[in-house]
């Protein structure tokens, strides 16, 4: 009978948790998690690392996951601190035999882990279990992983199977006498409480109950999952995308279960485009993991994986306009104020916002980036940071891609529906008008309730002009 201290940090679930599965299996088991203060200190650019939706959702995800749990006969032991200091009293206290945890691979949860091994006398083992295609599967080495990403799909696809779930269905045997702790609230962990807002497309609820829930609605309930592919570019609305990412974030959903689903869904429902759709796009999720794990802190760099050197402004003034979506370019405002206020915005926004902050304004894109992390309900490093890099031409497509605004505006809002529902203010502007108000004739102005410069501001920069000087960048 082994004791097992069960560190848990980004697999906040009991469906395929493989660390507690096996700790269950061995003995008496002691789940753990802490609140590091760290997660919640200041990036390099000032922002909060963690603001308050997120923080708001990992809160609710750690009782839903104290609560299930206990249903198993166990618990969450909480603890508030620095996670080695907190972990190394934890083995000391209750004669814990070998600490379980799952592996990550970004700079601050790998020196994390280091330290838990300089700490420890007893054995530490680490499980794989964030990903859909298990590490030790793989057809390529760390070295050997493709810089492109057809390949890296293409040859998993033929060469690798995704693994069964695993569940602690004989229950937990909690270690007894430990001091269980208390989950804080927003004001403990130095976080300004902020409701998301009535408009957005879901009220996010962390927690595995809330993340199955939605699984089940989105597949088998709503039966949405068949027409995935031809409506994940939308931007209002609950359906136009599956939504699992906060809860993929933090692990409170795994993977694995979403495919099994899809996969049990394509034998009872309807195999097509959409059902491979949603599973393509975990492997580019896997994709970012694979290549964080290759390129190390060369992610967060601001050349990037191709070492790019390329000259970016810092400017804060035309940041903050971005970044609070007063640019002037309503496609961009839009997205931007559904950001601030919900903590989730679309795919398809998320490419425009990126690719304007980086490619027309030539803004650090690793201030975005931060942005972003600070504020996603679903921030996850390795496809936040991948993704910024791959818009900012310093990722896996060193291209010099940009997105055309007005025409995304045009191909994915056409009639405005979207631009009206956060820009209030542009309400009574007719569709030809909607996504570059400041054509308005301004003896027209009137007639749609608006002053360009007062009500609405005039563009921050000149798209086309900004065009011409991407394509001349080198």
């Amino acid at each position: 009978m082994k004791r097992t201290l069960v560190w848990l940090r980004n697999d906040l679930r009991v469906h395929d948790n493989l660390p507690l599965f096996e700790a269950c299996n061995l003995g008496e088991v002691l789940p753990v998690y802490c609140f590091d203060p760290l997660q919640f200190k200041k990036s390099t650019f000032g922002f909060n690392k963690t603001g308050p939706f997120r923080s708001q959702f990992l809160l609710e995800t750690v009782q839903n996951l104290r609560d299930s749990l206990m249903e198993l006969g166990g618990n969450l032991v909480i603890r508030h601190g620095n996670p080695i200091e907190e972990l190394s009293n934890l083995v000391q206290e209750h004669n814990i035999d070998q600490v379980f945890v799952q592996k990550e691979f970004t700079n601050e949860e790998v020196k994390l882990e280091d330290g838990l091994r300089e700490a420890l006398n007893i054995t530490i083992k680490f499980f794989w279990g964030s990903t859909l295609y298990h590490i030790n599967d793989l057809e390529f080495s760390k070295e050997s992983i493709p810089d492109v990403f057809s390949i890296f799909r293409k040859t998993i696809e033929k060469t690798s199977n995704i693994r069964e779930l695993v569940f602690p269905s004989n229950g937990i045997k909690l270690i007894s006498g430990v001091d269980i702790g208390t989950i804080p609230g927003l004001v403990d962990l130095g976080v300004e409480e902020k409701s998301i807002n009535s408009k957005s497309v879901l009220q996010f609820k962390g927690g595995e109950t809330e993340a199955l829930e939605r699984l089940k609605e989105y597949i088998w309930d709503r039966d949405l999952l068949k027409n995935y592919k031809f409506t994940r570019n939308g931007m209002l609305g609950a359906d136009y995308s599956s939504k699992f990412s906060p809860w993929l974030a933090n692990g409170s959903l795994s993977p694995r279960k979403i495919f099994w689903e899809v996969k049990k869904y394509e034998r009872d429902r309807i195999q097509n485009e959409s059902t491979y759709w949603l599973i393509f796009e975990l492997i580019w999720r896997d994709y970012f993991k694979f290549s964080a794990w290759k390129y190390g802190a060369r992610i967060f760099q601001k050349g990037g994986i191709q070492k790019k050197d390329r000259l970016w402004r810092t400017n804060r003034k035309d940041f903050d306009k971005w970044a609070k979506g007063e640019t002037g370019i309503p496609l961009i405002d839009a997205n931007m104020r559904e950001l601030n206020e919900t903590g989730f915005i679309s795919n398809r926004g998320r490419q425009n916002v990126v690719s304007f902050l980086a490619q027309n304004l030539n803004i650090d894109w690793r201030m975005g980036a931060e942005y972003f992390e600070c504020l996603l309900l679903d921030y996850d490093p390795c496809s936040n940071y991948g993704n910024w890099a791959y818009n900012a031409t310093v990722g896996h497509d060193p291209r010099n891609r940009y997105f055309n605004i007005l025409n995304q505006a045009e191909r994915y809002d056409k009639t405005g529906e979207y631009v009206r529902y956060w820009l209030p203010e542009l309400k009574h502007i007719p569709k030809e008008f909607v996504h570059k108000p400041h054509t308005i004739p301004p003896d027209q102005q009137k007639l749609y309730d608006i002053q360009v410069g007062i009500d609405y501001p005039k563009p921050i920069i000149d798209l086309e002009k900004s065009y011409e000087e991407i394509k001349n960048r080198e």
